[in-house]
């Protein structure tokens, strides 16, 4: 795909059009969050049922994998999902390409995970016992512990990447060989890929937190 193009510029900063769509759907986001919570302490009702079930439904996803700490979690894996869902969905509209279908983007989202990872281990282990886990059962397996760390997180970035980038590819020649009638299916494949990308996503990032967070728990499971 074509790198993306450079809107304005802030001082010797270049602004991407990739940046630019990410602002929008942060500020999209932002303000429906905010009609929505205006309009649900003056007049609740269907829009608070759909709104509570999806967090409900958020919330035991992560406390299906990690019980008592789903409300610890929630806001930033519920951030992930949305977000990601949201950035997968935005390649539908014309002229706009789905952030996530950049590598700069998803190497972000998993460096955040990366760094969210440890910052969970260390408040719950603390940092001297968080970091013990490395060592554990043996010294000798503290470069493989630190390769598992580097490659993870590039996996996570280059699976969702290259996921959204081929099906916005595959779109795309479909509609300049087929014209507009035929790529109908592959548009509702695009919004079941989005929706499973984003699940994927978000499930691996709770997975590798709870990793960090139960890393005490399996260290003295070792030593019995």
């Amino acid at each position: 795909m074509n790198s993306p193009t450079v809107i304005f510029y802030i001082g010797p900063l270049g602004i991407t059009s990739i940046v630019v769509t990410t602002w929008g759907i942060m500020l999209v986001l932002g303000v429906c969050c905010w009609l929505a919570t205006r309009r649900l302490s003056l007049n609740p009702g269907r829009l608070q049922a759909m709104l509570e079930g999806v967090v409900s439904t958020m919330e035991e996803s992560i406390q299906a994998v990690l019980p008592g700490r789903a409300q610890e979690l929630l806001p930033f894996i519920a951030t992930l999902w949305i977000y990601i869902v949201i950035a997968n969905l935005t390649g539908l509209i014309p002229q706009l390409h789905s952030p996530t279908a950049n590598l700069s983007v998803t190497a972000g989202l998993a460096v955040l995970v990366f760094l969210s990872v440890h910052w969970f281990g260390i408040r719950s282990d603390g940092v001297r016992q968080y970091f013990k886990h490395y060592l554990s059962p043996t010294p000798l397996l503290l470069p493989f512990h630190l390769i598992s760390e580097v490659t993870r997180t590039i996996a996570l970035a280059v699976r969702l990447f290259g996921n959204m980038m081929s099906l916005e590819l595959v779109a795309l020649l479909i509609l300049l060989v087929a014209g507009l009638l035929v790529p109908v299916p592959i548009l509702m494949l695009h919004i079941v890929e989005a929706l499973v990308q984003a699940y994927i996503f978000g499930m691996l990032a709770l997975i590798y937190v709870a990793g960090a967070m139960q890393s005490k728990q399996s260290e003295k499971g070792n030593n019995l």
